[in-house]
């Protein structure tokens, strides 16, 4: 029987690397790498790093494929991501048939946690129910973007007695939040916290989290924002590309 290992990796520093993942990686025959252009050559440097780190005393080799991208513009959203994760499902399917022989084991490392925004649990799940593909998967949870966020601010992501809420910035854009005194929004691509009405809303805002090129900015929305705009569009000019989070907390 393949095996498979989906290990979370952190948000972005070799050092967040747990115990639990280290041992994971150990086991590792065959890791498969999803590239996703130049521009992003930083994020397979890292994940190759990290082999090279924590790995001791055993044979391993990358298969690389290119990543699938959606579709942007004016579509469906839902519709574009399911069609995204079909054509992943196709590579992942044939990265595990082509290119891992029975008995041996497989790693996807995913940046972050697997179980916070990464598609490849489902993925391997909707595999596994199309038959077309038999193997055992296990999950290995790695350190967030959110969790560095809140240390790299030295912030405790809730209040004491409140509740935090996750979204996105697709979310938070059209009004769909709860009333959480605390809200962590991801994947934003549309600088949803413009919409924030108060400007005495505190922010907590990073990008590229853990890693040498990390940009921190903090203070009230009314003050900041237009500063965060600034840094968010110069990084992504020089970098092709901008992974940010950020904490908004009511006054």
């Amino acid at each position: 029987m393949k095996r498979l290992l989906v290990i979370g990796i952190g948000a972005g520093h070799p050092d967040y690397i747990t115990m639990q993942a280290v041992k994971a990686l150990n086991r590792v025959d065959v890791f498969f790498l999803m590239d996703k252009g130049q521009s992003k050559d930083k994020l397979i440097d890292l994940r190759r790093e990290i082999c090279a780190r924590y790995i001791t005393d055993r044979g391993y080799r990358f298969a690389e494929a290119h990543s699938p991208e959606r579709e942007r513009g004016e579509v469906d959203y839902i519709a574009s991501v399911d069609e995204l994760n079909r054509l992943k499902q196709q590579t992942f399917e044939r990265l595990i048939n082509d290119e891992l022989s029975d008995g041996q084991c497989g790693g996807f490392l995913v940046w972050g946690d697997p179980a916070l925004y990464d598609s490849t649990i489902r993925i391997l799940q909707a595999i596994l129910a199309s038959g077309r593909c038999a193997f055992e998967f296990e999950v290995i949870p790695g350190i967030t973007s959110v969790q560095a966020l809140a240390a790299q601010h030295k912030v405790p992501l809730n209040s004491i007695g409140c509740s935090v809420e996750i979204t996105t910035g697709r979310r938070l854009a059209a009004g769909q939040v709860s009333e959480a005194e605390s809200l962590v929004v991801m994947l934003d691509g549309e600088e949803a916290y413009r919409r924030v009405a108060d400007p005495a809303t505190s922010i907590y805002w990073g990008a590229y989290l853990g890693t040498p090129d990390e940009i921190l900015i903090s203070g009230k929305l009314g003050d900041v924002a237009d500063e965060i705009e600034r840094v968010r569009k110069a990084a992504r000019a020089e970098h092709g590309w901008i992974m940010d989070t950020y904490l908004l907390r009511r006054p």
